[in-house]
């Protein structure tokens, strides 16, 4: 997959981009992530890519030539990504969505954003990661980055990770336990101790259920509920204990 990046501040993508999985993925080939900065395309001693709103007010805006510019001359892959809160928030399944294309392009703002008519003309759409504000579009960039690049095969190693984490079937996952298998008093469950692989996967699908009927209800109901089986199978655990609290 190939992943360009636009931005003023191209040292904060790119040293991300040297570690954890991210790192592994881009030194292997699998992902081929490039990074290009705005201020290249700028036409004075002094690299200006911003300037004043029309009409008056705080801060300062991305000029639209800068932008473009870089766009037809690196002729990055669609589609192109303006990182912004009008934009459909990031999901994981957006982030599935992502994953399955060739390539996209995140387009990082600052200050108080990019010129309108990129918004109108030349990107494909908007990409949120949340209602708050932050200083520019590069940290909701790197977010998008690593929920995408790590469904890509081969990146995470084992590529039934992805399917059990969190909100992979619309449920939190399951909590995880390592050594030593007691600490201060606090034990693991003995079903993750007994080699029962069967009892094992029964445990975990009953904890998600539980820890997301808790924690999360929201993404219960935004999948529809529980089905039938899921009901019946948390009835047929309500006398089993969990380190969760009950739902």
């Amino acid at each position: 997959m190939r992943i360009d990046v636009l931005t003023i501040f191209p040292e904060l993508v790119a040293d991300f981009a040297q570690h954890s999985l991210l790192g592994r993925a881009v030194s292997e080939g699998l992902v081929d992530l490039r990074v290009h900065d705005l201020r290249d395309a700028a036409t004075d001693v002094h690299r200006t890519v911003d300037d004043t709103p029309f009409g008056g007010g705080a801060g300062m805006v991305l000029r639209p030539e800068p932008i473009v510019d870089t766009i037809e001359r690196e002729d990055p892959p669609r589609p192109i990504l303006a990182m912004g809160p009008a934009g459909r928030r990031l999901d994981q399944r957006r982030a599935e969505e992502l994953a399955g294309l060739e390539g996209f392009t995140l387009l990082c703002g600052r200050y108080e954003g990019v010129d309108a008519r990129i918004l109108d003309h030349v990107v494909d759409e908007e990409l949120s990661i949340g209602d708050f504000v932050l200083a520019g579009g590069e940290v909701g960039a790197l977010v998008v980055v690593e929920a995408v690049t790590r469904l890509l095969p081969g990146v995470m190693g084992n590529d039934r990770s992805a399917g059990d984490e969190s909100f992979a079937d619309g449920l939190l996952e399951y909590p995880q336990y390592t050594r030593p298998a007691e600490y201060r008093g606090w034990v693991v469950p003995e079903v993750l101790r007994s080699g029962d692989h069967g009892r094992i996967a029964r445990w975990r699908r009953v904890e998600a259920l539980r820890r997301t009927l808790d924690r999360r209800p929201d993404l219960v109901e935004a999948r529809g509920g529980l089905r039938p089986d899921e009901v019946e199978l948390l009835e047929s655990a309500s006398g089993e204990s969990s380190p969760t609290p009950r739902y």
